[in-house]
């Protein structure tokens, strides 16, 4: 049986086969850590039964006012624990956290396209959906033009 909990700094050390995947983007430690350390509600991993990581999800809150929005910034399963419906599992969890604490995370249109943005000139899709205190979803009108990663802004 699966378990579902709470991403640790043990897990770090553990979740490589996840990360070994050449369709998972990976980040430095301080990344990871960064995550950890602001917004671990919102970091997860499914584990086996005999303590293996599975798989992972990473998201956060940002923005100020009109533009708060959630933001899932990975969810990898290894390759020899897809087709479970791991992700989706993961991403419902992220819901549910986010619908307790008043945010909704599913549902994202494309804000904007960063250049550039991974590794190997690939480009990365800036999603967000609107939250209940953005009646007029001025939060997700999306650019007209890509950025850069220098044009990122994070509150």
């Amino acid at each position: 049986m699966t378990t579902i909990r709470r991403f640790c700094c043990d897990d770090l050390l553990r979740f490589a086969s996840v990360n070994l995947d050449h369709l998972t983007e990976t980040f430095n430690m301080s990344f990871y850590m960064t995550y950890l350390a602001r917004w671990p509600d919102y970091f997860h991993a499914a584990v086996s039964p005999g303590g293996r990581v599975m798989g992972y999800i990473m998201g956060k809150v940002e923005g100020q006012g009109e533009s708060w929005h959630g933001h899932v910034t990975a969810v990898s399963v290894a390759s020899e624990f897809r087709r479970q419906k791991l992700a989706k599992k993961l991403m419902n969890l992220l819901e549910e956290i986010s619908d307790k604490m008043k945010l909704i995370m599913l549902g994202y249109v494309v804000y904007r396209r960063v250049l550039r943005y991974y590794s190997g000139e690939e480009d990365g899709l800036d999603m967000r959906k609107a939250l209940s205190q953005d009646v007029e979803k001025k939060s997700i009108i999306p650019l007209k033009r890509p950025i850069t990663p220098d044009e990122l802004e994070y509150d």
